[in-house]
This record gives structure tokens, sequence and C-alpha cells, in this order.
């Protein structure tokens, strides 16, 4: 191999969404791109997530009238980040995010469409939208792939359907409407049907939805381009010379290799959820131990930009986008993290408590504002883990964490101590270490704000963001049920990170900025590798995916020499 065989025009790290992105858009500028992932697979913790991407001003949602949405978004995030992050850079955002929605749509293999009522999460702030903003990718045949379907990362086991069944939001809503239900049941036939003929020829099922659709649709779009992929590949080095980054050191299988850039090296190696040195030190206290993240986001590329001369942003608190999530041990011996999305926490007949047996936070806040309540509470009274408590009927209806709605039985999750169950609730809090006391109070309380449909500590139900998870069919308030049937049931739950938010200080373009704030040539970033242009806040489904992928665009965009479109 030559010289020349061995230089790029982009080098970029990191194969999950904001990584891809950036490839791509450097291959449809013209760039030679070199796209080197450090694992075996394809995705990141992109290919595991919702894959919903939140982008302000979005074209789709201009074809659902909302033509004014741009203005209204930043007043929105001025109110909810105000000074704990850079205003020109969440500006930018709003801005460019729908430009590089509609340069992929048109360039790739890339498609959206906007979920219609997805309310922001903080919907108490001005500005905030009803639904629009988030975007859903398409589903896609993985067939399409060919052999490098293989390569793709497959989705967490436990948030598929028994047989590895992938669904959208929408469908799971459809398929769990009841066992009797005519269109759960044309649904689920069409859907096992495919899967089970997937499944003749395929390690798993090819109809691809959710972040594993993005992914997928990423990863088409490279090979299509022709974009080179180096998987295995481990970065050891940034080369700079005259302070400015020219290309990078790798090794695989022992054997060093130099690869030379000329315009520039990205990095997207998705934060350091997954790091426990760098969970030490940066996120409260206590440390989380387990994360839904992808296991290779453990900060070296942040690390390699700081040996580089980039500086890290400020820190803002907790420094990262959390999840409560429920800790399992698989049949295999492996640890399963389950996230506690939206499947559950809003539904009526389930309550949060501590180890006082007492409420401490609206279970129907979004997943990052209820772990942020996990960890105020906690200061005063022991809040991790929490326990989610609910009754026989909720769990039928509703399920809970890893056991679905209708499920038949239950016993090998009480068996495995997943779940914790007891013909009293006084049963319940001693198996937990909860007051049985502070339990039976706060559940009397509960079935009172039941009847009322009030909830008078934390106004559970009255939001239409917390409405919009809830179920639309129980009244007084969707959100708000009895917990009355014995058994009752209990599952802890964790505050984990999904994400970090705390990373290298960029600007505009996604150039790292040194200690004294000057660009530094070369070096660019996005994702969770990037400062999180929000400080740390979470605005609404698709925060982490929204802005990675507008600034590895812009990243991208910038070192081909293309000025941001108009």
């Amino acid at each position: 191999m030559n010289a020349d065989d061995e230089t790029f025009d982009l080098i970029v790290l990191g194969a999950g969404a904001g990584g891809m992105t950036a490839a791509l858009v450097g291959a449809l500028e013209g760039l030679r791109v070199v796209l080197i992932e450090r694992t075996d697979w394809i995705g990141g913790t992109s290919a595991t997530s919702s894959g919903t991407v939140w982008i302000p001003d979005n074209p789709h949602q201009r074809a659902l009238g909302v033509t004014d949405d741009a203005g209204h978004a930043l007043t929105y995030l001025d109110a909810l980040v105000g000074g704990h992050a850079d205003r020109s850079l969440r500006a930018t955002f709003i801005d460019q995010g729908t430009r590089m929605v509609e340069y992929l749509e048109a360039r790739s293999d890339v498609r959206f469409k906007a979920y219609p009522h997805h309310p922001d999460y903080r919907q108490e702030l001005p500005g905030a939208a009803l639904g629009g903003r988030p975007l859903e990718p398409l589903p896609f045949d993985g067939r399409r792939l060919g052999a490098a379907f293989g390569r793709l990362r497959a989705p967490i086991r436990e948030l598929m359907l028994p047989g590895g069944l992938m669904v959208t939001r929408g469908e799971a809503a459809r398929l769990l409407s009841g066992p009797a239900s005519w269109d759960a049941i044309r649904l689920g036939t069409t859907l096992f049907a495919r899967l089970l003929a997937d499944r003749l020829r395929h390690r798993r099922g090819t109809r691809l939805v959710l972040g594993n659709a993005l992914a997928a649709r990423l990863y088409q779009s490279l090979l299509d381009r022709g974009v080179g992929i180096l998987i295995g590949t481990k970065t050891t080095q940034l080369l700079v010379t005259e302070g400015a980054v020219q290309g990078v050191i790798v090794s695989r299988d022992g054997i060093k290799r130099t690869l030379r850039a000329r315009r520039g090296v990205v990095l997207a190696g998705g934060g350091f959820p997954a790091d426990p040195q760098w969970r030490e030190r940066y996120l409260p206290s206590p440390t989380p131990h387990h994360t839904a993240a992808w296991e290779a986001c453990t900060g070296e590329t942040i690390r390699l930009g700081l040996e580089a001369g980039g500086a890290l942003g400020p820190a803002a608190g907790d420094n990262a986008l959390w999840f409560p999530s429920s800790i399992a041990t698989r049949r295999d011996g492996s640890t399963a993290v389950y996230p506690h999305i939206v499947l559950d926490r809003a539904k009526p007949g389930l309550i949060a408590v501590n180890a006082a047996g007492r409420r401490f936070v609206n279970e129907a806040a979004s997943y990052h504002e209820f772990s942020r309540g996990m960890y105020a509470a906690h200061r005063d009274t022991p809040s991790i883990p929490a326990l989610l408590v609910c009754d026989r009927r909720f769990l039928w209806k509703y399920g809970l964490g890893m056991i679905w709605p209708h499920a038949l039985t239950v016993h090998r999750h009480v068996r495995s101590g997943y779940l914790l169950s007891g013909e009293t609730l006084a049963d319940l809090a001693r198996q937990a270490g909860v007051d049985p006391e502070g339990l039976a109070r706060t559940v009397a309380a509960c079935n009172a704000s039941a009847d009322s449909g009030r909830d008078p500590d934390f106004h559970k139900g009255e939001s239409l963001y917390d409405q919009n998870n809830g179920d639309a069919a129980h009244r007084p308030n969707p959100c708000l049920g009895p917990i009355a049937a014995p058994p009752f049931y209990g599952v802890r739950v964790y505050p984990t990170p999904l994400a970090t938010s705390l990373g290298l200080r960029t600007n505009a373009h996604a150039n790292v900025l040194s200690q004294d704030g000057q660009p530094i040539a070369g070096l660019y970033a996005c994702g969770a590798d990037m400062h999180s242009v929000f400080g740390g806040e979470y605005p609404g489904a698709g925060t982490q995916l929204g802005p990675a992928m507008t600034f590895g665009y812009l990243a991208a965009r910038h070192a081909a020499g293309a000025a941001p479109e108009a």
C-alpha cells in the first residue's frame, strides 16, 4: 500500500449516528473519507436507541402546518438552558438542524417522519411544542445491506417483543391494546410472519425500526458512496503538527498504521457513560454502576482531543442525560439494563417510593427529570434505588419493566429477584427494605388522589407531556390510578447515564476549542464527545441524536470548505 492509500481528506472516529453523518456528508461533499470504529459493530448507542431525532422547525413539521417554529424553539431553549451553554450554539442548531434533515433526505437513504403528538418534556416553559419536533426514522429492510447486515449492532433484546420482534412506539401501543383486539391480532400476525420468514435465513429480523433503522439507513448510504470503514480498529493517537491535527495512528491486531488527514479528524466516540473511572470523576454520587449506552463509550476519543490541546466544557451538575433503569442478570450471565422510558411510569396505578416509603417525584416526568429527582431526594432519604410499586391489575394491563403486559406468568422474574411480590403491602415493603408504615400511608394517599384525579404533591397527570404517556381511556386522570388489588409488585430502579453531556468545547462549526478558546485546526467533535449545546438539559425526545447529526453535518461541511446553508 503506497502513501496515498493511507491519506484521506476526512477521518471520522466512531460509527454512531453523529459519526456516520459526518462521514456521509464528507463523502457527499466530495471528500475521501474513512470511518474508524474501535469495535466490530456499526451503530453504537444510536442503533439501540429509539432513533428519535429532535429537530425544531423541520420540514416534516412544516408539512403539518407549523411554519413559525424556529423562534418558539429558541424561546423554549433559552428558558430551559439559560446561561448553562453558549446561546450561539443552540441558535446554530435550530438554524442548521432542518438543513441537515433536508440535505440527507435529498442525497441519501436517510428518511424521517414527524411525531405529530409527542410533546416536549418541559411543557411549563414558554415555547414548548406539543409535537412535530421529534422525527422518527422510517423502517428499513435490513436485507438491503446484504452481508453487511451482520455488522449492524442489534437492539437491546429486552426492548423487543418475544422472539426478537422490533416494533415502533405506535405499533407497540396497538399490539398492547389487548389480546382481544382485532387490530392487535392482525398487526401481530403480519409482523410475526415476517419475523419467522426472516429467521429462516438471518440471525435476526430484518424489518428494522427505531434506532436500528436510523443506523442502517446511514450505514447503507455510506456503502452506497463507497466510504471506507475500518472496524475493530483502535485509534491510539492524533497526529498534531504545529498545533493542527493532521491524522491518526491506529492499531488492529497489534499492527499500527498511520493515516493522514488533509482536512481534519472528527471525534464521535460517544462520550464516557460506559467508563467507571470517568463516571466516578464526573458524575454525581452515588456513582452509577450501569449504563444502557454502548460499552465502547469510554471517553477514549475525548481523551485524544484533550491530548491534542482541546478543553472540556464547564461541568454542570450531573454532567449526563439520564434513564431510570432496572437491572437483571440474563440466563447467559450477562447484565440487562432496562430503561423505564414511557411504557410504565406514567400509567395510572404506579408510584415510585424511597426507603421511607414516600413518593419523591412526579413518576410521569421525563426519564431525565425522574432520575434527577432520585438524586435530589437521596440527599435526605435513601432514594437510590427507588421502588416502582403497582398491583396485580396494573401488571396485567400495562406491564412493568421487563415484564410485558398480559404476561401469563411472572414466576421467573420473581425467582430471579427482579420482580418483588407480596400478598400485602407490608410484605412487599419488607422484601424491598422500605418502611411498611410509610408505604401504607403513601398508597392510601395515592388511592385518594386516584379518586379525585388530583395529585397535590407532584401534580402528576397535569401536563400534556404526562397525559401523552398515560392512559387516555382512564378517568379522571390518565396518570393516576388505585393500588388495591393484591398481590402487590415492585421493581427497583437506578439512575443510569444514557449519554454524558460533559464533552469537548466547540464552536458553531464543531471545531474543538483550546483552553484559550481558539479553534484547533483540523479537529472536530460531535455527539457526546462535544459538550452539550443544551448544557445538560433535556428538551425533548431525540435530544442526543438531533445535535449529534446536526454538528456532524456541520463538521464535515466545514472540513470540505462548504459555506453554511442559509
